[in-house]
């Protein structure tokens, strides 16, 4: 098993299981063309901030008590060895809704203006170096998940070994409604289930939490980032030089909003990570409100704005493109501040995303088990570096998909998706990864695609001995560290996922 994939610690939130990462409901029927935006733009040495207009910033205060950090995670990482710390605190303030002003173009070319205001406190978690001169200046901050009904830091565990590495510090807001207040779970397996909410599950440590409604949900999280880039002391000292947004999932519904309709009012952020979203956005919705992922904002295809100023990745897995999120609907061209990655065989969640508890699902067959982590902690170092230098990440292929009404993932004579990002595991196959499922899969087993292990008579076609295959998948690995979709720091992981023992 590949070094980082073993859990690291123990803990996980109560029901965490029962709807473990249930990370999107619907996407539209409707088919919406990619929207070129010119070539994309060649290598410059420097980039010049854009002007930060004046707003709030949260009032940050730190948070102790009760039972103790709460965060629904499957793996919990131990911060001490790599010499990381762990505050919480509550962040405070009014914070303003927004409607739009006309209609939302699929471009993304929205404009939103302020509604009403209403006061929040809500729940913020900061890990960084312990000590403050390995700070490296940069700073992810993530919007938790909350497709389960509580928060969860997915993009954490995703790139936690990169950000570690580097110095990087990670802040994760907890900005949508039912992850602090509680409520109904909105996720098809998971209807008519409840959760707490963090007042619920630790009312001495979160009882004064209030979140109004998640159509205030990108003010809090403006708010956050003005109270992260002025230091203070929730960053131990240290001043922030580039400020990373990070969503997955339906987090990266609420992204690709901000993009397009906050990120133009506020200019908070640097550059924005974007990972496995849909083919809509996040809806606004009023106030006491969560939002519903079945609203027509978040079944309507709806493109990244091309003119956003700032640098944005989107990470699509080839399970994201079809199946349940349908995000091919919303597939785009790469742009001056624009690029797409789409990973072959690899699932909207896999078992590097559901840790030890991925023997506790029963879906058919075994889940996805690509490297896909790998790819994204090379997409979080090459956004920084875009926005650092200015230099564009690698563009990627396209997975290939079928022509026709009902376009689908077109598949060799062995059923491994064509084109896109080709793990090692992918190119030089003794599985079939797929982001799709077993036949009649529920739909949390929809999420987490398949593993179908290739025929021993097949496998000794295409590989005669143990050292032909190795040679091979090593030469895989270095392909995929030469293009820029793996760090050369995670060569050993992506070594230790080839099976040299399947060849007879």
């Amino acid at each position: 098993m590949p070094a980082d994939r073993s859990p690291r610690g123990q803990g996980i939130a109560p029901g965490w299981l029962r709807a473990a990462l249930l990370c999107c409901l619907l996407a539209a029927t409707a088919t919406v063309a990619g929207c070129p935006d010119g070539a994309p733009q060649k290598p410059t040495t420097s980039v010049t901030p854009a002007p930060r207009p004046a707003g709030p910033a949260a009032d940050l205060q730190e948070l102790t008590g009760g039972k103790g950090v709460n965060m629904g995670s499957p793996v919990v990482v131990d911060l001490t060895g790599p010499g990381y710390i762990q505050n919480e605190y509550v962040a405070s303030g009014t914070a303003t809704s927004y409607r739009p002003q006309g209609a939302l173009a699929r471009d993304g070319r929205w404009v939103f203006q302020p509604a009403d205001a209403a006061a929040y406190r809500t729940r913020v978690l900061v890990r960084r170096p312990a000590d403050a001169r390995d700070v490296s200046g940069t700073v992810v901050i993530e919007w938790l998940n909350v497709s389960s009904g509580v928060d969860s830091d997915v993009e954490w565990y995703n790139t936690h070994e990169e950000l570690m590495r580097h110095g990087d510090v990670w802040v994760g807001v907890s900005a949508q409604r039912i992850g602090v207040m509680g409520g109904d779970v909105l996720t098809p397996s998971a209807a008519g289930s409840m959760t707490t909410g963090l007042r619920g599950a630790d009312p001495a440590r979160y009882g004064s939490l209030n979140q109004p409604g998640d159509g205030y949900a990108f003010d809090i999280f403006t708010q956050v980032v003005r109270a992260i880039r002025a230091g203070g002391v929730a960053m131990g000292g240290s001043t922030p030089k580039y400020l990373l947004a990070a969503g997955e999932s339906q987090s990266a519904y609420a992204m690709v909003t901000y993009i397009n309709g906050v990120q133009p009012l506020t200019q908070a952020f640097d550059g924005f990570l974007v990972h496995s979203r849909g083919s809509g956005a996040l809806p606004l919705v009023g106030p006491g409100q969560s939002t519903s992922l079945t609203d027509t904002a978040a079944t309507t295809p709806t493109l990244v704005r091309s003119d956003t100023g700032v640098p944005v990745l989107d990470v699509q897995t080839e399970g994201d493109l079809t199946v349940v999120l349908n995000s091919l609907r919303a597939r785009q061209d790469d742009s001056s501040r624009f690029r797409l990655w789409e990973v072959a065989g690899a699932a909207h969640a896999d078992a590097h995303a559901l840790g030890p508890f991925v023997n506790a699902l029963d879906c058919g067959v075994p889940v996805n088990n690509a490297p896909t982590h790998i790819v994204v902690k090379a997409a979080i170092r090459a956004l920084e570096t875009w926005v650092q230098a200015g230099t564009p990440p690698p563009t990627a292929p396209r997975i290939t998909v079928t022509s026709g009404g009902s376009p689908g993932v077109a598949r060799d004579t062995d059923g491994v998706a064509e084109g896109g990002i080709r793990t090692p595991p992918v190119a030089v196959p003794v599985d079939v990864l797929s982001g799709a499922p077993a036949t009649n899969a529920s739909v949390l087993c929809e999420l987490f695609g398949s593993t179908n292990p290739l025929p021993v008579t097949r496998i000794a076609m295409l590989y005669p001995t143990k050292d032909a295959y190795l040679q091979r998948y090593t030469a895989a690995v270095d392909k995929t560290i030469e293009a820029g979709f793996a760090l050369t720091a995670d060569r050993a992981t992506l070594l230790a996922y080839a099976q040299p023992d399947r060849i007879h």
